[in-house]
């Protein structure tokens, strides 16, 4: 079990220690549930009830807060991310991989780093390339000509079909597929044709992309999704899209071909983009919003309605029928009363 004093915590952090700085911490948990040895924090002022009652060893506190609580605390500006981080130094989460499996299917042309490690079934492809120290689960399928860069980890029964390039510090969920056919096609007289897919997909730094998320390959160009970009489980990105630096996606959310979402934006769950739109730099779009034109200037854009008892919802399913025609009523009284003056 991995542990840490608090002041070896607190020179993590950057923090403040108050109290006893001897104090052993081995694992985070919540100010509900904490026990000796566990390290929690408090962020949210609506949650201060729980501090006077916690069991926790320490807690994460801003200096407003802390001179408010007699127990020991770390002291930093924002205890949510020192919290994040604390996280992090006690993680015990095992590796996806350790050295590489006997069954493991790997194509002599491949080129893997020191201290790659490839799980049982896995099949690697040909030209691969695999940076120091990354963790290929179970499973996983890798592409030809497919790089991953070092640090990365791929979870079990991840697929990168070919001409896929993910970069360095990234962790790709079980379940994703990267690299599969956009949906691309022409009709003739009712007879669909399909138009082969020959771009690629292309992944920066510290990418994280969440269980069962489909990422398309480009139709010519690739598909880009820029550093630090966090994608949630059951995403689906057509091809060509291109998704700006430490942009979060939530969860079943759907982004068609082509439309373009720019840096620092945080597209809520189930939303759905249209495609060829773009979306502007730090543009924060509400869970089940559907976007169907060009959002130019960053804000908060919403356009899901909110749950109500059936029969008011079906009222006003009613009354939004109408809405054209209570406009064109309000015209034309508005054009009388001019014509009156």
């Amino acid at each position: 079990m991995t542990s840490y004093t608090l002041s070896e915590i607190a020179a993590h952090l950057n923090a403040e220690v108050k109290g006893d700085e001897t104090v052993t911490i081995h694992r985070v948990a919540t100010l509900e549930k904490a026990q000796a040895g566990e390290i929690s924090f408090l962020a949210n002022p609506k949650y201060q009830s729980q501090l006077e009652g916690t069991a926790a060893s320490a807690v994460l506190l801003s200096p407003k807060m802390a001179e408010h609580y007699s127990g020991n605390a770390l002291v930093l500006a924002d205890p949510y991310v020192g919290f994040a981080r604390v996280a992090q130094l006690l993680d015990t989460t095992p590796k996806a991989a350790e050295a590489i499996h006997p069954s493991a299917v790997i194509d002599p042309s491949a080129q893997l780093g020191e201290g790659v490690a490839i799980g049982a079934n896995a099949v690697i492809g040909a030209k691969v390339i695999l940076g120091e120290n990354v963790q290929v689960g179970p499973g996983c399928v890798l592409g030809q000509d497919v790089i991953v860069g070092s640090n990365s980890i791929l979870w079990a029964n991840v697929t990168l079909y070919h001409d896929v390039q993910l970069g360095t510090d990234c962790i790709v969920h079980s379940g994703t597929v990267i690299g599969s056919d956009g949906f691309g096609y022409a009709n003739e007289r009712g007879l669909w044709i399909k138009i082969p897919q020959t771009g690629g997909v292309r992944i920066g730094n510290r990418v994280e992309i969440g269980a069962c998320t489909s990422i398309d390959r480009g139709a010519l160009d690739h598909t880009e999704i820029h550093d630090g970009v966090i994608i949630d489980n059951q995403v689906q990105l057509a091809h060509n899209v291109v998704v700006g630096e430490n942009t979060a996606l939530a969860g079943s959310s759907t982004f068609a071909g082509s439309c373009n979402i720019g840096k620092y934006c945080i597209i809520g769950g189930s939303s759905a983009v249209a495609g060829h739109l773009s979306i502007a730099d730090g543009t924060h779009i509400s869970g089940g919003t559907n976007v169907t034109s060009v959002i130019r200037e960053p804000g908060v854009y919403s356009s899901a309605t909110v749950a109500m008892e059936n029969k008011l919802w079906r009222r006003n399913t009613v009354r939004f029928r109408q809405l054209d025609e209570l406009f064109q009523r309000v015209k034309q009284l508005e054009k009388n009363v001019k014509s009156d003056d």
